[in-house]
């Protein structure tokens, strides 16, 4: 019997770190971006993300094994055959729309699709198509080998069937789930965004350094990471779409960007995937 085959949509971080997770459990993967120049260096990255998840989870994971089970191309016809897709773009309605309406042209009736995003709501995406009950919200955290849950977004027409096969699918991935409704933000980003935000307005005034106020919820709350931190993993410019995605869904104030994060994106200060954002990640 062939592996199963699941496409993945956008070659970025959490594209990336989907293909590791699918080809470890065995799935073969289809990775699709519409920039050829960043699949060729999401291949090379690939290599250091297998060797990554190998060392943290204590799983032995042969790279070329894994990356021989992934198919990187930049046409999405090439999903024509899969049984699910993984959708990872930008958080811009603009970007996701037009990828939805060619995935319903190009994938087997029986495709559902996975919309993993930070705020932008599921049954909105879904009626984009014709098969809005086979649209589910699969909120994975980065980063997505290594997180353990895996937040499944309930849309307003998604079936009982997709739920199922979206839970599976996690279950597969030897992760668990928690199924929500649908909202702007879901639950998770919903607070967390907030979170991030009011931490960099504490910093915007001066009340604390970055570094004092990391400190505190590690040290005090016994948070893995702090705030801003969490923010440089997230990534700065997908920090600012999704509270801007709060801002224009629910008209209030108190989702209002900080003018300090809206800056270091514009500076091109992103975290960890540009080398630095609220800290340092070059070096020396």
């Amino acid at each position: 019997m062939s592996a199963r085959r699941i496409g993945i949509v956008g070659a970025g971080t959490m594209g990336r770190g989907l293909c590791v997770a699918l080809t470890a459990a065995g799935f073969e993967v289809v990775l699709v971006d519409r920039s050829s120049e960043v699949l060729k260096r999401s291949r090379a990255l690939l290599r250091d993300e297998v060797r990554t998840a190998a060392l943290f989870s204590g799983r032995r994971l042969d790279v070329q094994e894994l990356l021989a089970r992934a198919d990187l191309t930049t046409s999405l016809d090439d999903l024509a055959d899969v049984e699910a897709v993984l959708e990872n773009a930008t958080e811009r309605w603009q970007v996701k729309q037009p990828i939805y309406e060619a995935l319903d042209r190009i994938c087997r009736a029986d495709a559902w699709f996975g919309v993993n995003t930070s705020a932008i709501s599921i049954t909105r995406l879904a009626a984009l198509t014709e098969r809005p009950a086979q649209v589910v919200g699969m909120h994975f955290m980065n980063p997505a080998p290594l997180k353990p849950t895996v937040e499944v977004i309930r849309g307003h027409h998604t079936s009982e069937e997709t739920l199922a096969a979206a839970r599976g699918l996690v279950a597969d991935l030897d992760k668990q789930s928690i199924v929500v409704d649908d909202s702007p933000g879901f639950v998770t980003n919903r607070v967390m965004m907030l979170m991030i935000n009011e931490a960099i307005y504490l910093l915007h005034e001066g009340v604390a350094s970055a570094k004092e106020i990391d400190r505190l919820f590690v040290q005090c709350f016994g948070h893995a990471m702090g705030p801003l931190e969490t923010a440089d993993l997230i990534g700065l410019d997908t920090v600012l779409l999704s509270i801007e995605v709060l801002y224009d869904s629910f008209k209030d104030s108190k989702y209002r960007p900080c003018p300090l994060l809206t800056r270091m994106v514009d500076a091109g200060l992103h975290g960890r995937k540009t080398g630095e954002g609220f800290f340092n990640y070059l070096g020396g």
